[in-house]
């Protein structure tokens, strides 16, 4: 039966601290598997992107396969053709197929008329490969999982969502800080306080995002505002526990959502966080495509 991954909700416990196993080998041995010699697989972006297209781009190829990269202008898409029909196209020609769109709706759609996996590289609502990936750092660090607390502070957006549901599938705790009208939705199991140095309080790592995402400019300067108070910093990483650490998603504006003192000091696991977006998501795609 095709698998997709919408929501990374679709994995169990076990299949996630299995893949992020593989995750860990693939990064010792970049060039060990050729899970997808002979075969393509498309990743469609029809928001920017840096992490997401060069991770996967770098990870395909090192997997043995060929990454073609669609912009929407590139297909019919763009000219009126279903996105039903453009999935079954897809299908005949793909091993799998990536999305970075703004509705979850359009995601869902094209994985019901998809025959091959289809992936979820950023919607509004999901951002599971990120997860994978804040999940395979903070297990490097800590060397564990279960038991482990982190405290997200800023917008309840799509990053958020997906650590906080991906998080409890493994035992992660994930306290969420966010002004008035800016509060996490979607997240059963994450702990939503509006302070937040009461959120960070025994927290292994705090975590941010930048405070004007795409297709919120139209907001920037409330925005700003609003999250003006959920700035990480020294002093904000000082009240978590002992040996704590800072994430951020990136891209990054230092002296908005995090400083650049913390941001490039000794105190964070960012860019590593970065690099395990390629590791982690080849884990996905062999077990996608098993």
């Amino acid at each position: 039966m095709t698998r997709h991954l919408l929501t990374g909700t679709e994995l169990q416990r076990d299949e996630v601290l299995a893949l992020l196993d593989r995750a860990d080998a693939l990064k010792l041995a970049p060039l060990s598997s050729r899970a997808l010699e002979g075969r393509s697989v498309a990743l469609i972006f029809e928001k920017h992107s840096t992490r997401t297209r060069l991770s996967f781009e770098a990870g395909i190829f090192e997997l043995g396969g060929q990454p073609v990269v669609l912009r929407r202008d590139d297909l019919q898409l763009a000219r009126g053709e279903s996105v039903g029909d453009t999935a079954r196209i897809l299908s005949r020609h793909m091993a799998a197929i990536g999305v970075r769109t703004g509705p979850d709706a359009l995601l869902e759609e094209l994985a019901a008329a998809a025959t091959v996996p289809v992936f979820n590289m950023l919607t509004a609502g999901h951002h599971p490969c990120q997860a994978l990936a804040d999940l395979m750092t903070l297990r490097e660090e800590f060397g564990r999982l279960d038991g482990l607390k982190v405290a997200y502070v800023g917008d309840g957006n799509n990053v958020a969502r997906s650590l906080a549901l991906m998080g409890a599938l493994v035992g992660v705790e994930v306290a969420v800080a966010s002004p008035a009208g800016y509060a996490l939705s979607g997240a059963p199991g994450a702990l939503l306080i509006d302070d937040p140095y009461e959120a960070v309080k025994g927290a292994d790592a705090i975590y941010t995002d930048v405070w004007v995402s795409m297709g919120d400019e139209d907001t920037a300067d409330e925005r700003r505002v609003a999250l003006g108070p959920y700035r990480l910093d020294d002093a904000l990483l000082d009240r978590a526990a002992p040996n704590a650490i800072a994430l951020h998603c990136l891209p990054a504006h230092p002296g908005e959502e995090i400083t650049a003192e913390l941001l490039y000091g000794p105190r964070q696991r960012i860019w590593e966080q970065a690099e395990n977006r390629r590791h982690a998501q080849k884990a996905l795609l062999e077990l996608l495509l098993r």
